[in-house]
């Protein structure tokens, strides 16, 4: 649901860009086959295909993945359930984001977009070729019913990026226009352009809200031709799909199949892919990565080992807390539980030192809080300076740091010390609160794996007297327990877009702090972080956005809401060699919908053989 990571340069004053423009009847403004937050955009509007692809892979084969858990459902846009991975080939969206641009969109459903200088309205013209995979045509009428039904059925996060649009009019079969509440929303045309459209004939009769096993109907590149419930899915291309000719789409989706079989467990899901039964492998856990990939199929090139750079900002992975929970409404608990987690001794003994420690919700971007607040950051924070920790105007935000040799004797004392400010007190080798109850904690997990992370975490909680569990679960009910709220502590990353703008709403905004399914699953409810969340929102340029995350991003942290982990700045992957890829590769994702398969053969098995992620939105590294 998130936006595609992506960064800009120039203001949003050249949102519109001067490229050659399209006439047309009864629009009042330029008509263009593209739209950028920023700048203008990399392509022309007569390019023929993204730089990334190549023109003459293969179209035949298959790639087979694997996922973790089960399905019970083919649509990513609800609460209830979990979604088959896979399930964004089935929908095209009204534009198409490049994966080498910040955030810039090109003519897909839509033909045309246009927008005023006020960015008060934006209008589509929808291409009249646009079709669904039955041959229907794709028309306005099902692209206001798609929003339409998202806005009161979809995920939360959908209803607060929609929130500020106040009428949505079909002006003709192919035209739309979605009005809004005001002009200080800049994002708001790029976020409507990536909606998917649903068909409102398909949905007739159906409870959009319940988890099923109906195939919806869709127009993208790609239909189900088979699957086995919550086992395996099968999307095979459709070769009448009407898009597969516009230059968005060149080079892209070389599979014939994309196959997806389900595992419980990791360390199967690995075997499999060690055997050749499983394609491609995007690995997060650094001793697997370490020791793992070895043997004879690694050193005769069978299997390829990458590590690829990119550009991604790495966003906040962490164990988050539950902030509903008395036990950690006060800062000074959360942060005596945090230096109790030594990630130098985690890094060094159990990731063979492969990542570096997180210190921004934006790592890895320009977007994160440096130093102490300045110039114009400073004036955008003075205003809230009384419901701000004082160290945050004059102390950089830092971690404590260990030596990595498993001690944490200064890091004891100071957490005893914070949690005795905050009203517990240390017993008989238990820390209790007034009326004699333990300080106690459970860690939802969903990966085995992790237990590894957690049990030393454990025995230095324990050292302060605190006392803690572990609780693993399939990846459904770990989905399930964070859209209800049913937990103490969770680790998951929080992904962060180089352009962040109103999905920061359903993050961090104190009105979807208690919705069900929102992205504000720890609660929070602060009337400073939404001040600066609209201020992220209606940033007018780049250099204000800048200043607004990084104000955004400092009091987030200085709030000691979670206890951050680790990231990398490259993808680790490994595929078998009949798997190619492009030799350029965009600096903002792996384009894997741009690779293709040599021969018509599964790992050397022939074509034929059949199957004998929504699970969760962002992968954690060594889960």
């Amino acid at each position: 649901m998130n936006k595609l990571l992506r960064i800009a340069l120039l203001s949003l004053s050249s949102l519109l860009f001067t490229q050659p423009v399209f006439a047309a009847p009864n629009t009042s403004e330029p008509l263009r086959r593209a739209i950028s937050m920023h700048g203008e955009p990399v392509y022309g509007p007569h390019f023929t295909h993204f730089n990334y692809v190549n023109l003459n892979a293969s179209r035949a084969g298959s790639l087979r993945r694997a996922a973790m858990g089960s399905f019970d459902n083919f649509n990513a846009y609800i609460v209830k359930g979990v979604a088959a991975d896979g399930t964004s080939y089935l929908f095209d969206t009204l534009m198409q984001q490049s994966s080498d641009e910040a955030f810039t969109l090109y003519a897909l459903v839509a033909e045309f977009i246009e927008v005023p200088d006020d960015r008060s309205w934006v209008r589509f013209h929808l291409n009249p070729n646009a079709r669904f995979s039955d041959g229907s045509a794709l028309t306005a009428a099902d692209v206001k019913f798609t929003f339409d039904v998202l806005m009161e059925k979809g995920v939360p996060q959908l209803r607060a990026q929609y929130k500020e649009v106040t009428k949505v009019e079909v002006e003709s079969k192919s035209v739309i226009k979605f009005s809004f509440k005001d002009n200080k929303n800049k994002e708001l045309a790029l976020i409507l352009a990536q909606l998917p459209v649903f068909s409102e004939k398909d949905w007739q009769g159906k409870d959009f809200a319940k988890a099923t096993l109906n195939v919806p109907l869709g127009s993208g590149p790609y239909t189900i031709k088979s699957f086995d419930a919550g086992r395996s899915i099968d999307y095979q291309r459709n070769e009448n799909y009407w898009a597969k000719d516009l230059p968005v789409n060149r080079g892209r989706y070389n599979f014939k199949h994309v196959i997806f079989d389900y595992y419980k467990d990791g360390s199967i899901a690995f075997e499999a892919f060690k055997a050749g039964e499983v394609d491609f492998r995007a690995e997060n856990i650094s001793k697997q990565w370490a020791t793992g990939y070895q043997g004879k199929q690694f050193t005769s090139g069978n299997i390829i080992k990458e590590e690829i750079q990119h550009q991604n900002p790495q966003g906040m992975q962490a164990f988050w807390f539950n902030l509903r929970k008395d036990k950690f409404k006060d800062p000074n608990v959360r942060k005596a539980l945090g230096l109790m987690f030594d990630f130098e001794w985690t890094n060094k003994t159990l990731f063979y030192g492969a990542y570096k420690r997180s210190e921004s919700f934006f790592s890895n971007s320009e977007l994160a809080a440096r130093g102490i607040p300045e110039g114009d950051e400073l004036a955008l924070l003075t205003p809230f300076k009384a419901q701000l920790p004082p160290a945050l105007f004059t102390q950089a935000y830092t971690l404590d740091k260990t030596k990595g040799n498993g001690r944490v004797r200064k890091q004891q004392r100071q957490a005893i010390r914070l949690l005795k400010q905050a009203g517990w007190t240390l017993k008989s080798g238990k820390m209790v609160d007034a009326n004699g109850k333990q300080l106690s904690l459970e860690f939802l997990v969903y990966s085995p794996s992790f237990e590894r992370v957690i049990q030393p975490f454990r025995k230095n909680l324990q050292r302060i007297g605190v006392a803690s569990e572990i609780r693993i679960v399939d990846v459904s009910q770990y989905i399930n327990r964070l859209n209800s709220f049913d937990f103490d502590i969770y680790t998951l990353i929080q992904a962060q877009s180089l352009s962040p703008g109103n999905e920061q709403l359903s993050m961090w905004g104190s009105e979807f702090a208690n919705v069900p399914g929102t992205l504000n699953r720890i609660g929070l409810e602060d009337p400073v972080v939404d001040a600066l969340v609209t201020e992220v929102i209606n940033a007018t340029d780049r250099e204000n956005l800048v200043t607004a995350a990084r104000a955004l991003d400092r009091v987030l942290l200085w709030k000691n809401l979670v206890i951050p982990q680790w990231h990398i700045s490259s993808y680790r992957v490994a595929y078998w060699q009949q798997i190619q890829r492009p030799e350029k590769l965009p600096k903002y994702g792996l384009a894997i919908d741009s690779w293709w398969q040599e021969t018509d053969t599964i790992n050397g098995q022939g074509a034929s053989r059949q199957s004998s992620t929504r699970g969760l939105s962002t992968s954690r590294q060594d889960n």
